[in-house]
């Protein structure tokens, strides 16, 4: 299905390094663009001038570029669009739509416990309606400060959002709010009515942290006389205590999560399973599987509980899929008949990118353990010693030039077998890896040759037999 009416964007303000639910926002608008031919716009709301820093918006599009969450237009800059927000601002006052508030913040803080103690919930009493735009003008004049609220209207205000169906707020209870400071100074809730509109934004799927702003956007796009986009609030992404995660913690920075040997494609299917179902049981799935079968309205009102085991699971079901030359390319390391080697041996165990490292630095140097390693649970050192003086003389009768992991597993097993598997090949592995978790003793002897396995194997007696 094409459908070039669907816009969407992902709109995060450059305040942080890109977080865990800015990725799964981005994700669910890019989807939905993709799966109905349509737009997906990179806005960056970077009003909060003394928040905003270039070197998160840097990130910011760094890290989706990383996913490959490519944008169709963007990235716009809410700072060049002061002249749309002026001219916006400008009719509604001349409207009569909205007006200049002069009220200082101590009058605020005074009406707002008044309210508090009457029992009501507190909002702003409407103080400045009645003054007119000759006597404002003649205030700011004079040096007064001013900001510039919106008319609420009494009644309710009610959308359909696709995920949380009818939702319905009391306008008597919002009160006049604040939109601008000034002309050239516009609230979050005023720029972002005016962005959607001017750019043909069709449906806004964002957090469920948003929907409370969903009334006074409603009510600016009504004073404006703009169109309503479709809404869609996805839930809260939430730590495994079920508390809510915060995107001033830097390990929900997909920075972070790039940073520890994560793969994009793995995060991606990770998130998207963040409040999102599919109809059967499949768990894997490709960006382009994803945009055949995702579907706004199968997105759970629950918040989503964030499992980083299930994350670990996933990544190391992807690292599994690739080859060794592919793998050794990610990990920076030269694909050497040797390297490509270690990299096929130690992708089965790998969870993350950064496991490499130390699951592998025993193919180049073996740690020193202490002798009772070697022994297989409730073995005895005697046994032991014979099982590895067995090991050793078959390995010496492999030849040199089919030093294969087939090729050793035969030769071996049948002796593993006759002494105990475990008996057998856990001193063989632990003596060639050095190692209480390692690959399997075949794997690692083929990659480290005939000559270095039958040292360490040597090195383990020696060691055995104090």
């Amino acid at each position: 299905m094409s459908d070039p009416a669907v816009r969407v964007r992902i709109a995060p303000s450059p305040t942080g390094y890109m977080h865990i639910g800015t990725a799964r926002t981005a994700l669910f608008n890019w989807l939905f663009a993709r799966q109905n031919g349509g737009v997906f716009i990179l806005r960056i709301e970077d009003t909060d001038l003394e928040r905003s820093k270039k070197e998160y918006e840097e990130d910011l599009i760094d890290q989706l570029k990383w996913l490959g969450l490519d944008w169709d237009e963007g990235p716009i800059r809410q700072t060049d669009r002061l002249d749309s927000y002026e001219k916006c601002l400008s009719k509604l006052l001349k409207d009569g739509q909205a007006y200049y508030c002069f009220c200082s913040k101590e009058q605020l803080e005074q009406e707002r416990q008044a309210m508090l103690a009457q029992g009501f919930a507190p909002k702003y009493s409407g103080r400045c309606r009645s003054v007119s735009q000759e006597e404002a003008k003649k205030k700011m004049e004079a040096g007064e400060k001013a900001v510039i609220r919106i008319k609420v209207p009494d009644g309710k205000i009610s959308f359909k959002d696709i995920v949380r169906e009818e939702v319905s707020f009391e306008g008597s209870l919002i009160g006049d709010f604040v939109v601008a400071k000034s002309l050239r100074e516009p609230l979050y809730n005023f720029a972002v009515v005016v962005d959607d509109e001017e750019m043909k934004i069709s449906h806004v799927i964002r957090g469920e942290e948003h929907l409370a702003n969903t009334p006074r956007q409603i009510i600016i796009q009504r004073a404006l006389e703009f169109s309503q986009p479709q809404y869609a609030h996805i839930p809260l992404i939430l730590n495994p205590d079920r508390s809510k995660m915060s995107k001033r913690v830097g390990d929900t920075a997909i920075r972070e999560y790039r940073n520890q040997g994560y793969l994009p494609d793995a995060l991606l299917n990770f998130l998207s399973l963040l409040g999102w179902h599919p109809q059967d049981d499949q768990e894997i799935f490709s960006l382009k599987e994803l945009m055949k079968v995702f579907d706004l309205t199968r997105i759970q009102k629950g918040g989503a509980a964030f499992n980083v085991d299930k994350l670990d699971w996933l990544n190391a079901q992807y690292i599994k899929k690739m080859t060794a030359k592919s793998l050794a390319k990610l990990l920076g390391v030269k694909d050497t008949e040797q390297n490509l080697k270690i990299v096929e041996a130690t992708k089965e165990r790998m969870k993350k990118l950064s496991d490499f490292k130390e699951m592998a630095g025993f193919f180049v140097e073996v740690a020193d353990y202490p002798p009772e390693l070697l022994i297989w649970k409730n073995s005895t050192k005697e046994k032991t010693l014979v099982n590895l003086k067995e090991a050793e003389k078959i390995v010496s009768a492999v030849i040199s030039d089919d030093f294969s992991k087939a090729k050793l597993e035969k030769a071996l097993m049948p002796s593993a077998e006759a002494a105990g598997r475990g008996d057998m090949l856990w001193p063989l592995r632990v003596a060639v890896s050095g190692l209480e978790k390692s690959p399997g003793p075949f794997e690692i002897m083929e990659t480290l040759g005939k000559k270095e396995s039958l040292s360490r194997i040597a090195g383990a007696i020696q060691k055995l037999s104090g």
